[in-house]
């Protein structure tokens, strides 16, 4: 029999070879995707007692044959009148077809679109079909050689199932390695539901007929088995993953396992994992790890794989997971995630949204239940605590939080019940519970409760041992995403201000009516002050007087609260922030005019001795806040020598 393809445009082949599919090794997944289709759709007649022969190996194996790649099936093969209807009709799906019949048919079948087998001339220039179906009918041949015309005669094949034979075209002759089809098999086919073998594979094992002899320890000699090598076929996927598995049926090891499994280079365990199991009103399975993440944010995103019945199909899954669930890693699986018609990419739908929107609700689910999940208890000196679950690991996966309150507004209020604060102890608090903890002290003269916090306890040590001087407790607050979270907190929680420990001296940092009386009288004050601004950048440094105790330090470093954290939130954004970082850096240098050395550099007559007692007080608040270097720190090192002497 000869004939045409039934097709509208005899320019079918190159809008498929070039238009159709995102990537040409694409090919092979589709190829082997309707061998497991042939596979499963046989499983299903047997299930239901349709196909009463025995099943036997059903094993897709992929072959490589001199110019010829061949992925053979033993599933439910076609019949003449099939091949006609699914193969020289374009794009009738036969998976469609199928279970229109069978609609309660329990198999995952993958095609759906019934243009995934002329994905072969994209690489192919002939096609040929060898198969048997499982019907009584004679087995059948097919040929193409990319043209409209095809040829269809009885074959010769004897066993029920199909094989695909592609005559690899010369520019595409990488298709006939063995390293880039094993590639392409690891990539797309590792998880598939059906066995796919492809070559062998060498494993050494103890012989049982050849032996060597070994010393004994005791100066003889023994025998023991020789080690040999032995072949034996490659299987390339694992028909049953973690994320098709009932929870309650993994362990802890499992999870790990399945997690280095698909990252091999990944050497850390993840945190934990969310399990997804979801049959209504859309199907969804996957497992979700949670990866450390410290400071940063990596920028290599596409960590979860999507999959379509286990078959992979991208791993750029915008718009199905939320973006601030983004650096999670993992697989989701899901038939009712919209594709394109090559499969290579997502379509917008609504099922998609409600898709993130599950997934987003069990994150927080899951961080809930944490936050309740008291761990074993710990002795402390002030008695006996609990530590939850959440705390122990919230250093780790505070940043998804963050930005998960920072982009997702139904996120953050559930997570507005379970999010921590840390502060410079290492104690962890929710939200409401520092609030109650701080309010009494920490509530300025306008009622607002001021939340300090440090970004360094190491630089900012001076200004944070003040503060407790005062019985203030201190934040940590050390995130990339700190400037936008705390103006997120500031509009989400009531009467509330944020403000960094170096933002003021320790007397202004929340505002009270009592006020230090002042040793010098204004024109004290008058006099002093140019004498200090004539030895400072004042580009840079804006003098301010300020009445403080006595034993206080006699020069403080400030930074404007909303001048720092603006600029910081400009690093991190664009848009019309930009103007903030463009700013130059600027500093309040602070004189605490109660002390005695300021009281000294205003009565010192010797002009000479006047500027250098100034250098030195500054060079000291400006070392106290890391910044003093280069030149200036090196004088400022031989002017202490020099004092010292």
């Amino acid at each position: 029999m000869q004939g045409n393809l039934n097709v509208q445009t005899e320019n079918i082949f190159p809008v498929i070879k070039k238009f159709l599919y995102s990537d040409h090794e694409i090919f092979l997944r589709e190829l082997i995707s309707n061998a497991i289709d042939a596979t499963q759709k046989l499983k299903a007649l047997s299930s239901r007692g349709e196909f009463q022969g025995e099943l036997g190996d059903l094993t897709v194996e992929v072959k490589i044959d001199k110019k010829k790649l061949i992925i053979s099936d033993h599933g439910i093969g076609m019949t003449q009148e099939e091949i006609d209807k699914y193969i020289n009709q374009i794009a009738f799906s036969g998976a469609n077809d199928f279970l229109d019949k069978y609609k309660d048919v329990q198999e995952n079948l993958i095609g759906h679109f019934g243009l995934g087998f002329y994905s072969a001339f994209m690489v192919a220039d002939k096609v040929e079909i060898d198969t048997k179906s499982y019907k009584d009918a004679p087995a059948m041949h097919w040929s193409c050689d990319g043209s409209p015309e095809f040829e269809m005669k009885e074959g010769k094949r004897k066993e029920r199932g199909t094989d695909i034979i592609l005559h690899i075209a010369d520019d595409c002759k990488e298709f006939l390695e063995e390293h880039r089809i094993l590639e392409l098999l690891k990539k797309y086919c590792r998880f598939m539901p059906v066995a796919i073998r492809f070559g062998e594979e060498s494993t050494w094992v103890d012989s049982e007929t050849e032996f060597t002899e070994v010393d004994d320890g005791n100066g003889g000699k023994k025998k023991q088995p020789k080690r040999v090598e032995k072949k034996q076929p490659r299987i390339i996927n694992d028909t049953d993953p973690a994320w098709r598995k009932k929870p309650a049926d993994l362990t802890d090891e499992d999870y790990k396992k399945f997690y280095h499994e698909l990252y091999p280079m990944n050497f850390e365990d993840p945190l934990f994992q969310i399990h997804l199991n979801v049959d209504y009103p859309f199907n969804l399975t996957g497992i979700l790890y949670f990866p450390k993440v410290r400071k940063t944010i990596d920028p290599n995103r596409n960590k979860i794989q999507l999959y379509c019945n286990q078959v992979f199909v991208t791993d750029s899954v915008e718009g199905v997971v939320p973006e601030y669930l983004m650096l999670l890693h993992g697989v989701l699986d899901s038939p009712d995630i919209p594709l394109n018609v090559s499969r290579s990419y997502l379509q917008s739908d609504s099922n998609v949204k409600k898709i993130a929107q599950h997934i987003s609700k069990k994150v927080a689910d899951k961080l809930e239940e944490m936050s309740k999940a008291e761990l074993e208890e710990k002795k402390e000196e002030n008695g006996s605590t609990f530590k939850t679950l959440l705390e122990e690991k919230w250093d780790d996966i505070k940043i998804f939080v963050e930005y998960g309150m920072l982009t997702e507004e139904k996120f953050c209020e559930r997570a507005m019940k379970f999010a921590l604060l840390k502060n410079t102890e290492g104690q962890y608090f929710k939200l409401d519970e520092y609030r109650d903890k701080i309010k009494a002290l920490q509530t300025d003269k306008d009622k607002n409760v001021i939340y300090l916090y440090a970004t360094d306890p190491e630089e900012q040590h001076a200004y944070i041992a003040k503060a407790k001087e005062k019985g203030y407790d201190v934040l940590l607050m050390d995130s990339v995403l700190n400037s936008h979270y705390i103006n997120l907190l500031e509009q989400k929680i009531e009467k509330t201000r944020f403000v960094r420990v170096d933002g003021d001296t320790v007397e202004k940092l929340i505002a009270h009516d009592d006020n230090i009386p002042e040793k010098l009288t204004q024109e004290e004050k008058d006099k002093l002050k140019p004498i200090i601004e004539n030895e400072v950048d004042k580009q840079k440094f804006t003098v301010m007087l300020e009445s403080m105790e006595s034993d206080d330090q006699p020069m403080v470093i400030t930074q404007n609260e909303f001048m720092r954290r603006y600029k910081e939130m400009s690093q991190t954004s664009g848009g019309g922030m930009g103007f903030y970082g463009e700013m130059p850096d600027s500093y309040n240098l602070v004189v605490n005019i109660n002390h005695p050395l300021i009281a000294q550099v205003l009565n010192e007559a010797d002009a000479d001795k006047q500027k250098q007692l100034v250098h030195q007080l500054t060079d000291l608040a400006l070392l106290s806040n890391g910044l003093l270097k280069g030149e200036a720190l090196t004088q400022f090192i031989k002017r202490s020598v020099d004092i010292i002497k």
